[in-house]
């Protein structure tokens, strides 16, 4: 597996389970401010993924 695959598995593995685990998150039904960073960081990993093997992102 590429540095890039493991960089977007662990992203989103660590969101996921922040989003499981976070007690805010579940409370104010919202995500916390580091949920939204730790998807900034997921979002940005599978980009750099679809551009390694070569998709293009959507562009809707």
């Amino acid at each position: 597996m590429s540095s890039v695959d493991d960089a977007y598995q662990n992203a989103r593995l660590t969101y996921e389970q922040h989003m499981r685990t976070c007690r805010q998150c579940h409370a104010d039904a919202a995500p916390c401010a580091v949920a939204k960073h730790l998807l900034r960081i997921y979002n940005n990993a599978r980009r750099d993924r679809m551009r390694a093997t070569g998709h293009d992102a959507p562009t809707a």
